[in-house]
C-alpha cells in the first residue's frame, strides 16, 4: 500500500481576485480517496496542482518525494480530465498505441489496458464513433498505460448511466487493491460511499476528511450529503 504518495503544504491559489484554493494542507495515502464538492468549490483545480500544471500563488505539492509535475514522475501519476482526452479520429488501439510510444511503455501495456476497461470489443473501432462512457474508457485506459502509482481521477463518471458508474468504481478499487493510490472527485454525493477515505471541499477549503462512516457519525447523521449540509451550517456560524 502507498503511503503519502501525495503531500499537500500551504497550497493557496488565486484566480484573478477570486481565492480558489485556501492554503491547503493534506495528505493522500492509498486506497480509494474520493473529492466531494459541488461544481467550482476548487476540485479540478487541486487535481491540477497534484500533476504539476496548475499555476499556483504559493505553498507546495510533492508526489512520491518529487515536486509536482517533475519529469521523474511522468510514468508513476496517470490523470484523467473531465473532457475525453483521446484523439477522435483514431481507433481505440491506435490511440493507445501513440500514447504508449510517448511514454516509452511496451506493446503488452496497450493490451493491459484495453483489458483493464473491458474495450476489448471495441479496440478496432474510430473514438469518436463510441457512446461517451466508452470514450471515457479510452481516456482512462491510456492513464493506465505506465501502469501509475498515482491515479488523479477528475471527475470520471459524469454523465454515465448507473451501470456503469459501477463498474468503473469496481475498477478503481481493483486498482487500489494493488497498491495504486486513487484519487478521484465527484460531485454526485450518492458516490462518497464507495470511497475509503472523504475529502469534503467546499469554496476552496476542506471542510472534513475521514471514512464516510467517520464524517457521517461525526455530524450526527446516517447519509453524506446530510453530513456535507451539517458541515457546511456548522462552519458558516
Amino acid at each position: 500500500m502507498v503511503n503519502n504518495a501525495v503531500e499537500v503544504r500551504d497550497l493557496h491559489v488565486v484566480r484573478g481576485r477570486h481565492t480558489v484554493l485556501e492554503h491547503l494542507d493534506l495528505t493522500i495515502g492509498g486506497g480509494v480517496t474520493g473529492l466531494l464538492g459541488p461544481s467550482g468549490c476548487g476540485k479540478s483545480t487541486l487535481m491540477r496542482c497534484l500533476v504539476g500544471v496548475q499555476q499556483v500563488a504559493g505553498g507546495t505539492v510533492t508526489v512520491f518525494g518529487e515536486p509536482a509535475g517533475s519529469p521523474a514522475l511522468r510514468a508513476r501519476v496517470g490523470y484523467v480530465t473531465q473532457a475525453v482526452s483521446v484523439y477522435n479520429d483514431l481507433t481505440v488501439a491506435e490511440n493507445l498505441r501513440f500514447f504508449a510510444r510517448v511514454l516509452a511503455a511496451d506493446h503488452e501495456a496497450v493490451d493491459r489496458a484495453v483489458e483493464s476497461v473491458d474495450l476489448r470489443a471495441y479496440r478496432d473501432d474510430v473514438v469518436g464513433r463510441l457512446s461517451g462512457g466508452q470514450q471515457s474508457r479510452a481516456s482512462l485506459a491510456v492513464a493506465l498505460l505506465g501502469q501509475p502509482d498515482l491515479l488523479v481521477l477528475d471527475e470520471p463518471t459524469v454523465g454515465l448511466d448507473p451501470v456503469l458508474r459501477e463498474d468503473l468504481w469496481q475498477l478503481f478499487h481493483r486498482l487500489a487493491d494493488t497498491g495504486v493510490a486513487v484519487f478521484v472527485s465527484s460531485h454526485v454525493m450518492d458516490e462518497a460511499e464507495r470511497c475509503d477515505r472523504l475529502l469534503l471541499m467546499r469554496e476552496g477549503r476542506i471542510l472534513a476528511d475521514g471514512s464516510p462512516a467517520e464524517i457521517k457519525q461525526g455530524a450526527g447523521v446516517g447519509d453524506v450529503e446530510e453530513a456535507f449540509l451539517a458541515i457546511v451550517r456548522k462552519d458558516a456560524r
